[in-house]
């Protein structure tokens, strides 16, 4: 699946220390005009990507382990989705889906209605991003079922933009300094089935409650991995009392936990299920898709300048295409080989703890070696730099955990290199 990718001959290449006088300098500029909201974990700047592989603008090499926040599902530069991109933008770049037909766009609609579980006529509406997918189901959940009231989790991330974070409690960082936020938003523990019903006996009527809000595997808040009677649990909950089960899909669907939607493990189905990330491997793209009955909204209610651009929808149906044709497979077998790697390590080094996830959706969490029950954060952090000066791209999640997401097509022998990066960047940490 990658052998068609011009690699250099091994991943990864580093050439000099880090960062290189080419980065330092892009650095420098970057910090002088871009926002300082901005979150970076170590000094990279890219040049190129092509498949698992990162060049930096002095030429080093990294095996990619980020695949821009589970978003790059088909790889860097996949061949396929590049050519998608290249003959749509040669027709046409841009027209409003909002205002007019746009073939690309029906034709990733139709693809997503089929493939979202549930055996109902459904419906589609796109906008730019995984926020914008949250925001549209907090409007169209209202707007359906003509109440208020919202139920989230902690640990849930759900967007940045101020109704998505109001759902949003996974870094008090990320709400710090944006009050008031949207109101008559509830947050029950993940996991934690008995956390609804005090809700409802206490601060929300459930006859008042238009949704629930739920992420199938929980991802910055550390990659939870819920028990299934907590899924089917939240949706017994929402059938008794009329409230719309929302599956935030975001980072854990399109293959990413080696089925094409995450809720496929648990066998549960959703009334909206929002979309983005992985859904047009790099391109601006989210959606939801719901009920027909449900998306009962007229047309002016909601729409989007950019939402269902035909370049990004022609990438979205080339993606989904290679996702059917072996890179989900192969999720699961290199998925299969990063969990038992990251075994072998834990057991020969007390600072990895726990291991947990689905398919190439996986966490680990980084430990006090001293004292194993204990999280420690500051140790992850350094882990994660360690890991980027061996040449291997990670970033941290939860309270103490390091995420290994790498593009879909990463082949064994290249998650074999992974594993052993790791494993030194875990000696030299020390």
């Amino acid at each position: 699946m990658t052998e068609h990718f011009n690699y250099p001959s091994a991943l990864p290449n580093l050439k000099m220390s880090l960062p290189g006088p080419k980065v330092k300098a892009m650095i420098e500029r970057d910090h002088a005009v871009t926002s300082p909201s901005y979150t970076r974990d170590y000094p990279l700047a890219v040049s190129r990507g092509l498949g698992v592989g990162i060049e930096d603008l002095d030429g080093n090499w990294f095996l990619d382990f980020t695949a821009g926040i589970a978003v790059t599902n088909s790889g860097h530069c996949h061949p396929a989705v590049v050519k998608a991109i290249t003959d749509q933008a040669n027709r046409i770049i841009h027209m409003c889906g909002t205002d007019f037909y746009l073939e690309p766009m029906v034709e990733l609609a139709e693809s997503l209605a089929k493939l979202t579980p549930g055996n109902f006529a459904k419906r589609v509406y796109f906008g730019n991003s995984g926020t914008e997918a949250v925001e549209a189901a907090i409007k169209l959940a209202r707007f359906s079922t003509k109440r208020t009231r919202l139920i989230a989790f902690h640990g849930a991330f759900h967007g940045r933009t101020l109704g998505a974070l109001s759902l949003t409690a996974s870094k008090v960082q990320q709400r710090r300094g944006f009050a008031p936020l949207l109101s008559d938003v509830h947050h029950a523990v993940y996991g934690d089935l008995e956390s609804i019903e005090r809700i409802f006996k206490t601060t929300a009527p459930p006859e008042e409650v238009a949704a629930i809000f739920v992420e199938p595997l929980q991802g910055e808040g550390g990659y939870i991995v819920p028990k299934p009677e907590f899924l089917h649990g939240i949706r017994k909950i929402c059938d008794k009392h009329g409230i719309l089960m929302v599956l935030d899909e975001i980072q854990a669907g399109m293959g990413r936990t080696g089925k094409m939607f995450c809720q496929e493990h648990f066998g549960v189905v959703g009334d909206i299920v929002c979309v983005a990330k992985g859904l047009a491997s790099g391109m601006p793209l989210g959606a939801i898709v719901a009920k027909a009955d449900v998306m009962n909204w007229k047309p002016g209610n909601h729409g989007s300048t950019f939402g269902g651009n035909p370049v990004a929808c022609a990438a979205a149906n080339a993606t989904i295409k290679l996702l059917q044709d072996g890179l989900i497979d192969n999720t699961n077998a290199r998925g299969e080989q990063l969990r038992a790697g990251l075994g072998k390590i834990a057991a020969q080094h007390k600072a990895v703890g726990e291991i947990r996830g689905l398919g190439l959706m996986v966490a680990c969490d980084i430990v006090n070696p001293q004292n194993p029950k204990v999280l420690d954060p500051e140790l992850r952090n350094r882990l994660v730099v360690a890991a980027f000066h061996q040449g291997l791209l990670l970033l941290p999640c939860g309270e103490s955990a390091i995420r290994f997401i790498p593009a879909l097509c990463v082949t064994a022998d290249q998650m074999d290199t992974a594993l052993k990066l790791f494993a030194a960047a875990v000696a030299a940490t020390r």
